[in-house]
């Protein structure tokens, strides 16, 4: 979001920055002309100054020259010279012989020696002295006159109508240069963007150039260059802000609210958040009102799996009840059974009536957790139940018992508690005062598997053990075996009987 709105005023900020940088380079370019003519003012006023005082020079030298002049002209020339350079003019007229004719009364400044004041140059710069002398010589050439300007005269003659700040002048002259105003401190100077212009004076060898410096860069002219990008930054962070505020805070709120949401809770997203963003207000309390429906929805699975659970409870104690009105009843006709193999008969099914009771009470006492039929109640039990319905012979027939602590479905724990029961019902016919170990354990090499082992001495090999198991227990334990979906293993030497089971996890 952030980044659409930055990308959404970017061309803004942009325009701006163009227009701002369009607005410094033509200011630029109209303090360049304002600099252009100003330079070009103050060429003009300096050559005409000097053209001036160059004529009046000429008509004195060349009156001197041809004996023409009177005693006064030289006074004449100087009162001209002070009047029109405001007493910092001053010159002084000398023949070949080096004898000073006449001049001002001041001592002449040190700069042109004796023998190259008849030089041709009509003007020179001298910058150690800090004057710019005029040079003007007679048509014999016999006399020269040497006119001296100082920087002070030189300054306001050159000084521009125009009104340009921090501007520095100088003349330069092939290597030589007079700086008119203060030379600038070089350190100084490098703080500063200096620009430059030139125009010719008096001659072609000789320059005046003007530069003006624009003030450093300091924080407040970056900041009102870069100001329009700080606006469009500002704009971009203020509008990030009024959106995380109102939307995205609010949203995220919302999602977090529904990330939480557990079944049959209500839902008030926005009851610590306030937004004026309507949409947002409308979608919390259309989740809260989902949440209510689904709540209400959520009481009455509840409700009816309760019912359901009551119901079921029902069934099972009603299969419990007939189970054991199944049992009385084979209990009774087994007391009124004539022969001795009609009430063994009776009793025999009877203990595996019994057998399918324990699993179904013991199936019903773990269906409210869902861990199935718990193997060492259901073995122990099932036991107990065996030795009371025995014969009277194998009354005191011992079974021991080792169990993990493993489940089974239901579909597993009928096979196996017949699978016992034919077995112990076998060991206590083959030798009713043998013992028998029934052990089970968890396999530790296969998850959800257990090995369960039935060990008696009255299982191992004999006449009448092949005999029983030829006629009636072999074919019942195959097919248990069958139902169990795995091989039953009899070592007929030890009286073992093992085979391998599924349980719960």
């Amino acid at each position: 979001m952030f980044l659409i709105l930055t990308l959404a005023l970017l061309p803004l900020g942009i325009l701006a920055l163009v227009a701002s940088l369009q607005a410094i380079r033509t200011a630029d370019l109209e303090r360049e002309a304002l600099l252009r003519v100003a330079v070009t003012q103050s060429a003009r006023k300096l050559t005409a100054d000097l053209a001036s005082d160059r004529t009046a020079i000429a008509l004195t030298v060349n009156a001197i020259a041809a004996r023409t002049a009177d005693s006064a002209m030289c006074g004449r020339l100087a009162f001209f010279l002070q009047s029109h350079t405001r007493g910092e003019g001053t010159f002084y007229i000398y023949d070949r012989t080096g004898q000073r004719l006449c001049g001002s009364p001041q001592a002449e400044p040190a700069g042109i020696a004796p023998e190259r004041r008849f030089d041709s140059a009509d003007a020179a710069l001298l910058p150690q002295a800090g004057f710019l002398v005029s040079r003007e010589i007679s048509s014999d050439g016999k006399i020269v006159a040497l006119a001296y300007y100082s920087r002070a005269h030189l300054e306001r003659v050159t000084d521009p109508a125009t009104a340009l700040q921090n501007r520095q002048l100088s003349l330069r002259q092939g290597s030589r240069t007079l700086f008119i105003t203060q030379r600038p401190d070089d350190r100084e100077q490098s703080r500063y963007r200096n620009t430059s212009l030139s125009a010719r004076v008096v001659q072609p060898d000789m320059v005046l150039t003007m530069t003006t410096q624009d003030p450093p860069a300091t924080a407040a002219r970056l900041l009102s260059l870069f100001l329009p990008l700080v606006m469009w930054f500002a704009a971009a962070a203020i509008g990030w802000f009024v959106v995380n505020r109102l939307l995205i805070r609010p949203l995220v709120g919302l999602r977090r609210s529904v990330a939480a949401y557990q079944p049959g809770e209500v839902l008030e997203p926005l009851r610590r958040m306030r937004t004026p963003a309507q949409e947002i207000v409308a979608l919390g309390q259309t989740f809260r009102a989902i949440s209510e429906e689904v709540a209400t929805h959520e009481t009455e699975m509840a409700e009816a799996l309760e019912t359901q659970r009551k119901l079921t409870r029902e069934v099972h104690h009603r299969v419990k009840n007939n189970l054991q009105i199944i049992a009385s009843l084979i209990n009774l006709h087994a007391r009124s059974a004539v022969t001795f193999e009609a009430g063994e008969a009776y009793a025999s099914i009877q203990r595996r009536v019994d057998a399918l009771s324990v699993v179904h009470r013991n199936h019903y006492a773990e269906l409210e957790e869902n861990h199935g039929v718990g193997v060492r109640s259901l073995i122990s039990e099932l036991s107990a139940s065996l030795r009371s319905s025995a014969p009277a012979e194998a009354r005191r027939f011992a079974i021991q018992i080792d169990s993990d602590n493993l489940h089974i479905s239901q579909d597993v724990a009928v096979p196996v508690a017949f699978l016992l029961t034919e077995l112990i019902e076998l060991a206590m016919l083959s030798d009713p005062l043998a013992t028998m170990q029934i052990s089970i354990h968890g396999d530790s090499g296969s998850m959800g598997r257990a090995r369960l082992e039935i060990l008696s001495p009255a299982l191992r090999a004999s006449p009448d053990m092949s005999v029983r198991l030829e006629e009636r227990y072999g074919r019942i334990l195959t097919g248990l075996s069958r139902q169990l979906r795995s091989p039953l293993d009899h070592d007929a030497a030890t009286g073992l009987y093992a085979i391998v089971i599924a349980t719960l996890a």
